[in-house]
């Protein structure tokens, strides 16, 4: 593992708690009885945003994590874990 940098866990953290809004938002607009194609939009935004947050993480674990195991001849392993978290991103 190669640790984030304190710009990496600040970034992650402004965009999470973007999405806490996005979310408690969504949470208004459901006891405010708000139109559902209203909240669904809003819903969207949030999955969206989500991945957004989870591709960036992948990214860097590849251009990190990955690269750094394969260079160090623990590959093999290092991709089956990135294939099956691909899996289930993707789900």
């Amino acid at each position: 593992m190669v640790p984030r940098t304190e710009q990496e866990i600040e970034s992650i953290i402004k965009r999470l708690k973007r999405i806490e809004g996005q979310v408690r938002g969504v949470q208004k607009m459901v006891e405010d009885n708000r139109y559902c194609i209203d909240i669904l939009v809003q819903i969207s935004a949030i999955t969206a945003a989500l991945n957004k947050v989870g591709l960036n993480l992948l990214e860097r674990h590849v251009g990190h994590c990955v690269s750094k195991a394969i260079r160090e001849g623990s590959g093999e392993e290092s991709i089956r874990e990135l294939m099956d978290v691909i899996k289930q991103f993707s789900k």
